[in-house]
């Protein structure tokens, strides 16, 4: 039986596009765990006093606090045109506590923009102090090409664990990023600013 180059080729083209399509499903979609608390401890710091700065990407980094996370991720956002993308090209939403719960974070509306986390809810399903103190808008700093790619991999929903650095930045003529170190602090300057060595997506235990 003959079979023709075209047939041959519109088959490879479909097998293709349904790969594509099955990617980005895979990519796009929500996780969902259920209900239930998956990320109960919020990130531990441990401060640091006189680290020595170091050069990335034409940036002087210096390290504050050592910093390891493990939360339900809320939202992302990529960016690629600002300033900050020349060091955090991804910002994550994450929450952990009562803000890793499916049945909390339901009934809240999350967005992101401008490097900000924004959130609205109809009726608060828990008080505005345990959504402030139990979730945090984090710019993250990947340390290698493969860090990157693994950050990449995230979807709404993840359960993420990572280690790293919360830092301050600053380049030569001038320009500043500072992190914040406290989980409890609201607004402008309350993102934490991680160069992050270490980054997992983890399937919890159901």
């Amino acid at each position: 039986m003959q079979v023709s180059i075209k047939n041959i080729a519109i088959s490879l083209v479909l097998l293709l596009v349904v790969i594509g399509l099955v990617k980005w499903c895979q990519l796009s979609g929500e996780v969902r765990y259920g209900p239930g608390v998956f990320a109960p401890d919020e990130p531990q710091q441990e401060l640091l006093s006189g680290s020595d700065s170091f050069l990335f990407n034409d940036y002087n980094l210096t390290p504050v606090a050592n910093f390891d996370v493990h939360a339900r991720v809320l939202s992302r956002r990529d960016y690629s045109r600002d300033r900050e993308s020349d060091l955090s090209p991804i910002d994550l939403a994450l929450g952990w506590g009562p803000m890793s719960d499916e049945s909390i974070i339901g009934q809240i509306q999350i967005r992101q923009a401008a490097r900000f986390y924004m959130w609205r809810a109809r009726e608060l399903p828990i008080s505005r102090n345990q959504i402030d103190h139990n979730s945090s808008n984090m710019h993250l700093i990947p340390a290698s090409p493969e860090i990157e790619r693994a950050m990449k991999r995230v979807r709404k929903g993840d359960l993420v664990q990572f280690r790293g650095k919360l830092v301050n930045a600053e380049s030569a003529d001038g320009w500043r990023w500072r992190t914040s170190t406290s989980r409890t602090d609201t607004g402008s300057g309350a993102c934490e600013l991680v160069f992050v060595e270490e980054f997992e997506i983890v399937t919890p235990d159901l």
